[in-house]
């Protein structure tokens, strides 16, 4: 035999020994953990004697069901730790099945998979073009990244960011959600070096958020995407592979649009994310639209905050947002929408009613100091603006008077006389803020 040769086989026993001894101290751990004592008798009567034996054999019964069960659990775990590793494919796929069983019920199993070389393999799994294999795989890695960042940094250290799939229509529906579901949860450590940040990674999401997938799978994308933009060092890849305009378009679904408007939420704020929001043909219309939904305060919420971003200091988008009709609807808002909707809402409508006065004060946006309200502009553009919107204000609080007040009526809730003092009260040149 040659040297090359004996050295291979002394690997592979030395490997082996390494791995039964971890399983050894496994086994040990978890007997050790479980003895108990017998429990002392107390002098008390033979009746109340019977009563507590009967109990403590009972207890003792159950712990002996106990320890089976748990021991089963472990001559499990053995064997299919030892299949992922030497194993044929079809037992590494009946292994995954089992490991993710185990990783489900067991937290303890669930951290010591990670020393015993599992989601190496699993990982290297992933990578086989047989679907079966695909999905154990994932699956088990799934339940493994369940609550423990040491799982979820060895997964990504193992590389499963390179095996998301380059075509998703070579994937059926329940993969697409698999990987979806495990980004999600890798997604959770994103603030740290372990990044999901990747072009293969947006590209694949975008693929998915783009596609005919379903509702949850593209909830599960989007939740990805509010992860990775809540770190800001993360704005530049995500604005540069399209994200603003990809969440834009889901903002318009309510399955999915509270989700994808905090994620606006957070690009907003960014000079790459500001910018690309204010070159969307889907803004402000878009954004406006969602300020309508009464059964979505949350949404109307993020919506006007948003848009007192994209408002703050830049005429032209005050000026796009007027056109689009949103003084009355923020009118309604105003009057009828949650307590930090409304806040808001009055905020926009102090900027329009008086463009040449105004300064910004503290807001919910970024934080500038006291400057100047409004951007450089010639003097008869800045006419033209205060008559449009002293004739916009004046307008509006007429025409939006009886919707206001039918809405009132039919909800019951306010008083509409109120409502109508209120309204017939307000003038376009001093609006009671």
């Amino acid at each position: 035999m040659s040297t090359s040769s004996s050295c291979s086989n002394w690997l592979l026993s030395y490997r082996k020994l390494k791995f039964f001894a971890r399983i050894r101290r496994y086994l040990q751990s978890k007997a050790a953990g479980k003895r108990s004592g017998p429990s002392s008798l107390s002098a008390a009567s033979e009746h109340s004697n019977k009563l507590r034996l009967k109990n403590n054999n009972d207890k003792e019964e159950d712990g002996h069901m106990e320890k089976e069960t748990e021991l089963d659990g472990s001559v499990i775990l053995q064997k299919s730790v030892k299949r992922l590793h030497f194993g044929s494919w079809e037992e590494k796929e009946m292994a995954a099945i089992a490991i993710e069983k185990l990783a489900r019920e067991d937290d303890k199993a669930r951290k010591l998979m990670a020393e015993l070389g599992v989601i190496n393999m699993l990982v290297s799994m992933v990578d086989t073009q047989v679907v079966g294999r695909h999905r154990a795989a994932i699956k088990a890695l799934i339940e493994l990244a369940n609550g423990t960042f040491t799982n979820k940094a060895l997964m990504l250290e193992a590389g499963i960011l390179s095996k998301l799939p380059k075509d998703i229509n070579v994937v059926d529906e329940q993969t697409r959600h698999d990987f979806a579901q495990l980004l999600l949860s890798l997604s959770s450590i994103s603030n740290t070096h372990f990044s999901l940040n990747k072009p293969e990674v947006l590209q694949f999401l975008s693929a998915i958020l783009e596609s005919s997938s379903s509702f949850e799978t593209k909830e599960l994308c989007v939740g990805v995407i509010h992860n990775l933009s809540a770190v800001l060092e993360n704005a530049a890849l995500l604005v540069s592979n399209g994200a603003v305009q990809t969440l834009l378009k889901l903002c318009s679904s309510k399955e999915v649009s509270e989700k994808a408007l905090a994620a606006l939420g957070h690009l907003v704020v960014t000079l790459m994310g500001k910018k690309a929001m204010e070159d969307s043909w889907m803004v402000p219309e878009s954004l406006i639209e969602i300020l309508t939904w009464e059964d979505k305060p949350k949404c109307q919420e993020l919506s006007a905050y948003i848009l007192m971003i994209l408002a703050h200091q830049s005429w032209t988008q005050r000026d796009k947002m007027s056109k689009a009709g949103i003084v009355p609807v923020l009118l309604e808002v105003s009057l009828m929408g949650s307590l930090l909707a409304q806040k808001r809402a009055v905020k926009l409508l102090q900027w329009f009613k008086d463009e040449r006065q105004a300064k910004m004060g503290p807001h919910s946006g970024p934080q500038t100091g006291r400057v100047a309200m409004g951007s450089p502009m010639h003097p008869r553009e800045a006419e033209e603006g205060k008559k449009m919107m002293k004739s916009l204000v004046k307008q509006s609080l007429h025409k939006n008077m009886e919707m206001i007040t039918r809405r009132a009526n039919a909800g019951g809730g306010v008083d509409a006389s109120d409502l109508k003092s209120l309204v017939l009260s307000t003038s376009s040149k001093s609006l009671s803020f």
